[in-house]
């Protein structure tokens, strides 16, 4: 048996009570183990602005960060306007040149469907694509010996071709039927018979198309197709507009004169003649005091030479230029007031002031004898209403054209030669008058930003070049937030003015048909800014559309808009001083008129007047190949002297009235 003491000596027979106590601490040559690392994740490395701002801790680095951020965005947006840009003239070249039917609104999806389409293959709605014939099913072919036009032996008789067409059936011309025949020149396509390549025959016929000067040919059959290429289409009325009938006292001057145009317009078969009844003559001396006598005299003839008749009520004033050339200025009375307020008038950043037009900051200001300048436009209109009412009930006046600033044009006067523009130049803002500055000042404080009320101090002169200036070059201040801000003003001001005339008109002339002349500013128009459509108050630059707000405020009065067509093609060496494209603005504001449901007219402008012009006028008027058969209303023909006066007056008018007309030109005048 043992002791107690040795079985407290045997632990793993019955373990030792424990006593609580604080465990000991390692010994200190032993340390803790480090706890596991966490797992790694591979870091992106920061890009751009992020790695300046990683770079650099602090808000003075943070706000720097901000700053570069917002620069990176706007020249996203520039980029992608840009790429719009492009986008649009693409389509609108198609549309023009191509006669594909793309929608107002088209994508780049839209652009492959239609080329696709047109290269024989089917586009289903969901993109699928597949083609159901052979590339060449849709093509025909004709042999050269039933080519008899008079195109194709004009040019092989000029190659001095002896051998008849008939003798050679080897040669094969193919061409696409889906075109307009104004593409026909990028389709004609001379081929050989595999046959005789195989045999070696070498028909002259062959050698013949092989050598034929592709220039000539094409200008062969244009010039054949376009001649009779409007035979048979949309009827559409010519009128004649007369100049220098009525002095600056009323009086009908040569009358004989006058009745010998008459008589050469109404055997040339045009439909009327257009009269201007300018502000100036009419209540030329005292204020409501108006004198008719003159152009009633004049209505009365052309009433009995059995033409209708458009009157345009001119609020501006006319020629002044050259000493000998009929002027007209604005009332006498209304110059002795601008002696004494000269803010009447535009006025450009220099201070130089404008006579050409009222300024349209005193629209609602009573400062002409107690009444405003649209108080002072109804009366006018009001009173030749009243005065002519016999005119309007007969039906011999079928349309009223209101001014609505120079030239009768909706726009600006930023071009005023007698102030040293001259084209190409970007023209002048004018808007630093009190009236329109007070205007300008009260927008800037409801923007919230009032030191934004000034007008563009690194706009230029009148002939600077966009580049040349600082708010019109490329990234210029125009697309600046304060640019961005100006030229909405500025926009907005010339669609007020329209706005509020037209109210007034409508209730002068309820049952008449109203036109409004737009102007063609085509000058500097592939550019980013359309500087000279900025000056003139066309807020169009390549990421913005000018003229469709300004065509649904003339859509809210039901009125026809006359454009100016300048009949100019955009090849010429001028044109590309200026980077004018006078044929991609024609499209853009005639296509812009025409969706939103407006009557659309045409007016020659005065430098066109020979026959090219007036043919491209003619392919403005009634497009080929448009879906919609959009066309002119009428056509004004315009011309700085009259028909008695020129020599070459009678062909160019018979041809343009053809041709408007849809008749044969075989029996023209000679040129």
């Amino acid at each position: 048996e043992l002791e107690p003491q040795q079985l407290l000596q045997r632990p793993h027979q019955q373990p030792p009570k424990r006593t609580p106590s604080r465990r000991p601490p390692p010994p200190p040559h032993l340390p803790h183990p480090p706890p596991p690392p966490p797992p790694q994740h591979q870091q992106r490395r920061p890009r751009g602005f992020a790695a300046t701002a990683a770079a650099t801790t602090g808000p003075a680095s943070a706000a720097k960060g901000k700053r570069e951020r917002e620069k990176e965005k706007e020249r996203t947006k520039l980029r992608e306007r840009h790429r719009r840009a492009i986008t649009s003239r693409m389509l609108a070249g198609l549309r023009q040149y191509g006669n594909f039917p793309l929608p107002a609104r088209a994508d780049m999806n839209d652009v492959l469907s239609a080329l696709a389409r047109e290269a024989g293959w089917t586009v289903e709605a969901d993109g699928t694509t597949h083609r159901l014939s052979p590339p060449n099913s849709h093509l025909a072919t004709f042999s050269a010996r039933s080519m008899d036009s008079p195109a194709s032996a004009a040019s092989l008789k000029s190659y001095g071709v002896k051998t008849t067409l008939d003798s050679q059936p080897s040669a094969v011309i193919r061409m696409d039927e889906s075109l307009s025949p104004a593409s026909l020149d990028s389709v004609v396509i001379a081929e050989k018979d595999p046959k005789s390549v195989k045999y070696g025959n070498t028909s002259p016929i062959n050698s013949v198309i092989e050598c034929l000067d592709a220039e000539q040919l094409i200008h062969d059959v244009s010039s054949v197709d376009r001649q009779n290429v409007f035979t048979g289409t949309e009827f559409v009325p010519v009128y004649v507009k007369l100049d220098g009938t009525i002095n600056k006292y009323c009086q009908l001057v040569d009358l004989e004169g006058v009745r010998q145009e008459l008589n050469h317009i109404k055997s040339l078969n045009a439909d009327g003649a257009v009269v201007d009844c300018w502000w100036g003559i009419v209540e030329g001396w005292n204020p409501q005091r108006y004198v008719w006598s003159g152009y009633r005299e004049l209505f009365h003839i052309i009433r009995e030479f059995k033409l209708k008749l458009q009157v345009v009520l001119a609020f501006h004033e006319y020629g002044g230029n050259d000493p000998g050339d009929f002027s007209v200025s604005l009332p006498q009375w209304v110059l002795e007031i601008g002696k004494e307020n000269e803010d009447i008038f535009f006025a450009d950043r220099e201070g130089r002031r404008n006579t050409e037009c009222l300024n349209w900051g005193i629209d609602k200001e009573r400062v002409l004898k107690g009444r405003s300048a649209i108080e002072v436009y109804f009366d006018f209109m009001r009173s030749f209403r009243t005065e002519f009412d016999d005119f309007f009930c007969e039906g011999l006046i079928t349309a009223v054209e209101i001014g609505l600033g120079p030239n009768g044009e909706l726009k600006y006067p930023s071009f005023p030669e007698r102030m040293g523009w001259r084209y190409p130049g970007v023209g002048e803002f004018q808007c630093y008058d009190k009236y329109l500055q007070q205007s300008l000042q009260k927008a800037a404080k409801m923007r919230g930003h009032s030191f934004w009320a000034r007008g563009p101090d690194n706009a230029g002169q009148y002939n600077s070049r966009p580049h040349e200036t600082g708010f019109f070059c490329e990234r210029g201040d125009y697309d600046s937030y304060y640019g961005r801000f100006f030229l909405r003003w500025y926009a907005q001001t010339l669609m007020d003015h329209a706005d509020n005339v037209l109210s007034l008109a409508n209730l002068a002339f309820e049952e008449a048909n109203i036109i409004v002349k737009v102007p063609a500013v085509y000058w500097w128009y592939k550019t980013a800014s359309h500087a000279a459509e900025l000056t003139a108050g066309y807020y169009n630059p390549t990421n913005q559309d000018g003229y469709s707000p300004v065509f649904e405020v003339l859509k809210r009065h039901s009125v026809t808009v006359k454009f100016v067509c300048s009949g100019l093609q955009s090849l010429s060496q001028e044109l590309d001083e200026g980077c004018a494209d006078p044929e991609g603005l024609n499209w853009q504001v005639l296509n812009s008129a025409w969706d939103r449901g407006l009557t659309v007219a045409g007016e020659n402008a005065p430098s066109c007047y020979d026959r090219d012009g007036f043919m491209r006028i003619v392919e403005m008027a009634k497009p080929r190949n448009d879906p919609d058969r959009h066309h002119f209303l009428f056509f004004v023909y315009h011309h700085p002297s009259s028909l008695v006066q020129r020599t070459m007056g009678f062909s160019e008018l018979d041809f343009i009235i053809k041709c408007m007309h849809g008749g044969i030109l075989e029996d023209l005048l000679p040129c």
